[in-house]
């Protein structure tokens, strides 16, 4: 089940006849548009009525911030990311994406659409179409205008009531709680002047870490009544969230100022040494941020939990005007992408090193930004774009970004007119990306090609990687002594240690897979186990998890289940580390024949429905290497008869409707024994 929410806030206050119209609405409709002004609260409703469906445990949720999307062409991407579908098929993105969620039962929340109205329109249709089981909540300042979307409006809260207790809870947060009967009533007059508007509440009562309540409304009241008379337009409420968000920018210090304006360059939360990096400089030095952020904390403008700082998309559209003015728009736009491209290059010399599942873990959380500073990157200097998505296509194809990789790949390719190692390096990615969406012969041709480059080049590097490429191509299409041969002949040329660079470690790799598959077993679980060792040694996950995984197709040849699961278990654990589902869908079939092997046959059937899941969620039925098709059939029989074929069937549905994640957690994190 679909488990995908942001994190839950405290103190949501009210709403409880809305919360009610949704419960009703998200069982009887299929899309359910929350429309109302920016500000009024319309996500955190979603996101409350989502949670409340989540905790009920009667269908999956999935959520999808839209509102970090500058158009369209990631829409269907992100949808895909939310619902943990990691496209590998080479099928028009939305047909591979309907056929993962045709029939799952879930609620699908798409926040913030406004921008993107004609787009999420087209998108929505065809999933309701196409998946009977689906529902989908909107949040938007407008509906969509899908064929039978049943549309609420978002009201602001009851001025006299729930502002009111809104205001007292964010004012205690903010260390000025109010208490007094005279504070209250005066509370209660700003509440009605600001009719009631959630982010107008929580910027005011941020306010009252510096001021009190009657300067409060003293100031504001005023501006508020110059509003009335027609200096800005549009409805009154509008009026209150814009003139509420401008009051509080005029209060904030020159440095929480310009800080606000060049925070709203991100797209995603980010941590304090994030904003000194892009946002530090001119008069704004790194003392300068880190006052800012505490002061802009305080006044609500920012909100702060567990180590990162993230800013309300209608906050940061006023940072982002602001930002316009000053005219540093494009200096901020290259600040940031030159760290991110700073970023990408720190994770690729790490990769070998202890921090590398962390580098996996930054390079996911910051995904959204990622693409943003590719996005810039190719309309200013497609060269440094082509740098950029060159490093991260390999990490991005692991871990369920890997048509997002491709796409950015050809874009870079074709307007960037750099040459040597970099072009190699990018042309290299994309015959990753190939392979691992199936496509054998034009990896293979990829690969020769970034092979001639790099020895033209005299460049190492990379013909190591070319190498793996094409040793993996042979692999896959079932060439184990074509594959090893490539890798022996590049690591000859290149000299070194297993542990010399990424390159090395993988040619590495693919030999023990190549020995593995020409039934040279002594070998390659000597090598495997060498290589395993220096990948504890340094920390290192996503070869050791590999190294694993021969080892335990190793046991199972030679008839040690035993040492085969704990293998098994260790890839597993690995892949886990690194968010790499292509990976663990492979050790779930693994485990699955080791646990049959050991007699575990409920265990193993566990396993085989969970991978079949994982398999579901690239879009590929099951894959990898050639032997390891008939050790498969070999102990999904093995398990069939332990369990009878009623047994198996009954264990294999039920883990099929379990939640795969929770199964994966079970294996790994359970009892070992039993059956």
């Amino acid at each position: 089940m679909l488990r995908n929410l942001p994190t839950v806030p405290p103190g949501f206050v009210g709403r409880r006849e809305e919360l009610a119209h949704l419960d009703r609405a998200l069982r009887e409709e299929r899309v359910v548009t929350l429309t109302g002004a920016g500000g009024v609260g319309k996500s955190r409703l979603a996101l409350e009525a989502a949670d409340r469906m989540l905790r009920a445990g009667e269908r999956g949720v999935a959520w999808a911030d839209l509102w970090p999307l500058p158009d369209d062409r990631l829409l269907v991407a992100s949808v895909a990311d939310a619902v943990d579908f990691a496209d590998h098929t080479t099928h028009p993105e939305l047909d591979s994406l309907t056929d993962w969620l045709a029939d799952r039962d879930a609620l699908l929340v798409l926040d913030s659409c406004e921008h993107l109205v004609g787009p999420c329109r087209r998108v929505v249709a065809r999933l309701v179409r196409a998946c009977p089981r689906l529902t989908v909540l909107v949040t938007s300042r407008e509906p969509l205008g899908v064929t039978g979307e049943h549309v609420v409006a978002v009201g602001p809260l009851p001025s006299d009531t729930d502002a009111v207790e809104m205001f007292r809870l964010r004012a205690a947060a903010a260390g000025a709680p109010v208490s007094s009967p005279a504070d209250l009533v005066a509370v209660a007059r700003l509440c009605a002047r600001l009719e009631g508007m959630p982010l107008a509440v929580e910027l005011i009562a941020g306010q009252l870490a510096h001021r009190t309540v009657e300067e409060v409304e003293f100031e504001l009241g005023t501006r508020l009544d110059i509003t009335a008379e027609g200096t800005l337009a549009g409805p009154p409420r509008h009026r209150a969230v814009r003139t509420t968000i401008g009051w509080s920018h005029e209060l904030c210090e020159p440095p929480e100022r310009l800080l606000w304006a060049r925070m709203s360059v991100f797209r995603e939360p980010v941590d304090a040494a994030t904003v000194r990096a892009v946002c530090a400089g001119g008069p704004l030095g790194g003392d300068d941020v880190d006052r800012a952020l505490t002061g802009l904390s305080r006044k609500s403008v920012l909100s702060h939990a567990d180590g990162v700082y993230r800013m309300l998309d209608t906050v940061r559209e006023y940072g982002r005007m602001w930002l316009d003015r000053l005219g540093e728009g494009r200096a901020s736009a290259d600040r940031h992408a030159a760290h991110f491209l700073g970023t990408a290059r720190d994770a690729q010399d790490g990769w070998l090193g202890e921090r590398q599942a962390r580098w996996y873990g930054r390079l996911r959380s910051a995904h959204a930004d990622l693409c943003a500073a590719l996005d810039h990157l190719l309309s200013e200097r497609p060269d440094s774009a082509l740098e950029l998505i060159g490093l991260l296509a390999f990490p991005w194809s692991c871990c369920g970004h890997l048509r997002e990789a491709a796409a950015y790949l050809e874009d870079a390719l074709a307007l960037s007119a750099a040459s040597g190692p970099v072009r190699t390096r990018a042309l290299w990615a994309l015959g990753i990306t190939r392979v691992l969406r199936g496509e054998h012969e034009q990896a293979g041709r990829l690969a020769v090609f970034c092979r001639d480059r790099a020895e033209v080049q005299e460049d190492v590097g990379g013909a190591l990687d070319a190498a793996y490429l094409l040793g993996l191509t042979h692999l896959l299409l079932g060439r184990p002594m074509a594959a090893r041969q490539e890798v022996e002949r590049a690591l000859r040329g290149a000299g070194g240690t297993a542990f010399t660079s990424p390159g090395h470690i993988l040619c590495h790799l693919v030999r023990v897979f190549a020995l593995t598959a020409e039934g040279l077993l002594d070998e390659a679980r000597r090598e495997a186990e060498e290589l395993r060792g220096g990948c504890v040694a340094r920390g290192e996950w996503w070869t050791r998890s590999y190294t694993d995984y021969q080892l335990a197709l190793i046991g199972l040849f030679e008839d040690r289940a035993e040492d085969a699961t704990a293998h098994a278990l260790s890839m597993l654990d690995g892949k886990r580390h690194i968010g790499d589902s292509f990976g663990i869908a492979l050790g779930l079939d693994l485990l699955a024949s080791a646990l049959a092997a050991q007699g575990a046959g409920e265990r193993a059937v566990a396993a085989y429905g969970a991978g079949e899941t994982y398999w579901s969620a690239v879009g590929h039925p099951q894959r990898g290497t050639p032997e390891l098709g008939p050790v498969r059939e070999r102990y999904e029989d093995t398990a069939r008869s332990l369990l009878g074929d009623d047994g198996y069937e009954r264990a294999l549905a039920h883990s099929a409707l379990t939640d795969p994640e929770t199964v994966l957690h079970g294996l790994l994190d359970g009892p070992r024994g039993g059956r």
